[in-house]
């Protein structure tokens, strides 16, 4: 009688610790899935602002041919000041 008493406690703690393992095996994986959304959601916004970034530098490039820079003033001799 007391044997299957004990065995019933050491099966029963058993079970406990199969659920224990088995939770946080869950929690762990709902952990490592939102890390990953997170990680997702942060990449395509930092492609957005690379081609974001990328449009900027080519429109100023565009610009920069249209309009020269300013030249210095070694490309000019000294002002005469009357």
């Amino acid at each position: 009688m007391y044997v299957i008493f004990v065995a019933a406690i050491v099966v029963i703690a058993c079970l406990f610790f199969l659920l224990d393992r088995a939770l946080k095996a869950v929690q762990r994986g709902r952990r490592r899935r939102e890390a990953s959304e997170r990680l997702v959601a942060v990449a395509k916004q930092a492609e957005q602002e690379h081609r974001q970034r990328t449009a900027r530098h080519e429109e100023s490039t565009a610009l920069t041919n249209v309009l020269p820079a300013i030249t210095t003033d070694e490309d000019r001799g000294p002002r005469k000041v009357a």
